[in-house]
């Protein structure tokens, strides 16, 4: 039996990037906001990873400001899992993960202390 885990990067990412073309295409809510109303800290993430995969910059940013880096998160771990044909490919930036979740946390809070939401 073959293993094929790393084409889920590149799947994910082209999946995001089609949701990026054709926002109305079905997803998942977020279970946090739909029990209680409160967006979670990745609410509108899927939206501005997809804007920024199809080079709407400025709208990735307007629905969430890790949309970009998401999408360049993504790109580089496309590219390293298929080279190297492992779902966590070595050289992969491990360090970063606790840098970037405090970062996204933060970012949480404000926008829940500034109630700064985009409509959607």
């Amino acid at each position: 039996m073959q293993h094929t885990g790393y084409l889920l990067p590149a799947t994910l990412t082209g999946t995001l990037w089609l949701k990026g073309l054709h926002p109305g295409l079905p997803g998942l809510a977020c279970p946090l906001r739909t029990l209680t109303g409160v967006p979670c800290p990745t609410c509108f993430l899927t939206r501005a990873t997809g804007a920024a995969l199809t080079g709407d910059f400025s709208g990735s940013l307007q629905w969430h400001l890790f949309g970009p880096i998401t999408a360049l998160g993504l790109i580089l771990w496309s590219a390293l899992a298929l080279q190297q044909r492992r779902l966590i490919p070595k050289g992969l930036p491990l360090w970063s993960v606790p840098i970037v979740g405090g970062a996204l946390i933060s970012y949480w809070l404000l926008r829940l202390s500034t109630n700064n939401w985009p409509s959607g």
